[in-house]
């Protein structure tokens, strides 16, 4: 089957001033002694250091000027506040149709589910304290965006989101990763469609059987608000109106375009060289993948992930400039082309399943909690934004 994956140059939005060539950089390992992998782990194990801090400190050197791209986008919080107004109208509009119906359904799917994973992602960027400045606002704000969800997320996104960053592909860390009990079970056309179907429950689920989060006060303030929302939409609107937010979300996470990027930013589509199959050779296997299309309008621009993981303290709207910036940095990295070619191909192509990640041992640190004030450090501040 075609892989939906590209390696040919994007071609440039506008004329751009090249700057010096990229430094050669080496990978660092992070392992003196391979572990080998059970007769029953498939994964894609690595022993070089996660390839964004690398590849940010070289962008630096040859660009410093991309540093004041960090920080906060005032945009965001009036795109949130519009798409929350959208559901909660969508939700009154819909109060006197059957929720079993096709009319519920499809707005649920074209626009909820649409709206919801904008929201999602909303809180993706918020989580990286790229609303405002301060981080108690940002809290607060995610608690907000989190209401058309249905059901409370935001505070326990940001710990587990900001631990995958700080611990790329780590195992025991990065909740981001499939367990082999998953990839046994579902390494199959039909186990991989019911984890398409599903996956949002599955990242929802997933972490909690990974490393459980100590609660604190941010977290029953999200639960209290979201059940306080539930109950006033229930009872100004109707049952309905809760139910048609909670499908959204479950529509978002499953079969939907949007989704295809939970699949595309870090699966492993190209099948690795015989050579860097062998953890002792210590040959980095490309373990994020960007996406230039259309759909990163809905999205905040998580396409462009090898550019946010490399500067999770740029916003949204400021990636492309990245792109544009560094580009020599990123014309010769794997791209997807669509992320609904994504999820297709990841269901029936018997060459890539959830076996294909990559993993580490060694590296990497959990994120709120146990050590770190609760609100988290504002990642906007720092001597060298973005770096940390």
């Amino acid at each position: 089957m075609q892989s939906s994956v590209a390696t040919a140059t994007l071609p440039p939005t506008k004329p751009v001033k090249r700057g010096p060539a990229p430094a050669v950089v080496e990978q660092k390992s992070v392992a003196t002694t391979p572990v080998p992998a059970s007769d029953d782990d498939d994964f894609l194990w690595t022993y070089t250091e996660e390839p964004h801090r690398t590849r940010r400190q070289a962008i630096i050197k040859a660009h410093p000027e991309v540093t004041k791209l960090c920080g906060p986008e005032p945009l965001t919080k009036y795109v949130v506040t519009g798409v929350v107004g959208l559901q909660i109208l969508c939700a009154y509009l819909l109060r006197d149709t059957p929720f079993l119906s096709w009319t519920t359904f499809f707005t649920a799917y074209i626009i909820g589910a649409t709206a919801n994973q904008n929201i999602f992602l909303a809180i993706h960027e918020i989580s990286h304290n790229l609303a405002f400045r301060s981080p108690l606002a940002n809290r607060v704000f995610a608690v907000f965006a989190n209401l058309p969800i249905g059901i409370p997320y935001s505070a326990s996104f940001r710990p587990y989101h900001l631990t995958h960053h700080k611990s790329l592909g780590v195992d025991g860390l990065d909740t981001d990763l499939p367990t082999a009990f998953e990839a046994v079970f579902l390494d199959s056309v039909a186990g991989k469609a019911f984890f398409a179907t599903f996956q949002i429950l599955f990242y929802a689920l997933r972490p909690m059987f990974v490393y459980q989060l100590p609660p604190t006060k941010i977290h029953l303030f999200n639960i209290v608000v979201q059940l306080a929302f539930d109950y006033i939409l229930a009872q100004l609107i109707g049952g309905k109106a809760v139910g048609y937010m909670i499908l959204s979300s479950f529509l978002a996470g499953s079969l939907h375009p949007c989704a295809g990027h939970f699949i595309a930013e870090h699966y492993v589509f190209e099948k690795p060289e015989i050579n860097a199959l062998n953890p002792a050779n210590k040959i980095p296997i490309p373990e994020t993948y960007s996406y230039y299309g259309p759909l990163n309008f809905f999205t905040y621009n998580v396409g462009l992930h090898n550019e946010h993981h490399d500067f999770p303290a740029v916003p949204w709207t400021r990636l492309p400039v990245l792109n544009r910036i560094a580009h020599e940095f990123y014309d010769d990295l794997p791209f997807h082309k669509s992320w609904i070619n994504v999820i297709w191909q990841f269901i029936f192509d018997k060459d890539v399943s959830l076996w294909c990640r990559v993993k580490r041992t060694e590296g990497g640190r959990k994120v709120g909690g146990w050590n770190e004030e609760e609100l988290g450090s504002n990642e906007a501040k720092g001597p060298i934004p973005g770096v940390r």
